[in-house]
């Protein structure tokens, strides 16, 4: 139960900050947070929720340097 009480405030915390852009975005963002990991994406409505983000370019010279 302790669980499901974290993934329902990940959620509205994911959607208090994305509220303003674009709704569609709010899972891709609660499951960053959740994981605390970036987001691999050229959407810009990610910019200032505080997740980083990765553009494709920049995953692409990370892969290379592996």
């Amino acid at each position: 139960m302790q669980s499901k009480r974290l993934v329902i405030l990940v959620e509205a915390e994911a959607c208090a900050r994305i509220a303003r852009r674009d709704e569609r975005d709010r899972p891709t963002l609660a499951a960053a947070l959740l994981l605390d990991c970036p987001v691999w994406t050229e959407d810009q409505d990610f910019f200032g929720t505080g997740v980083p983000t990765w553009a494709t370019a920049t995953v692409e010279i990370y892969l290379r340097a592996l």
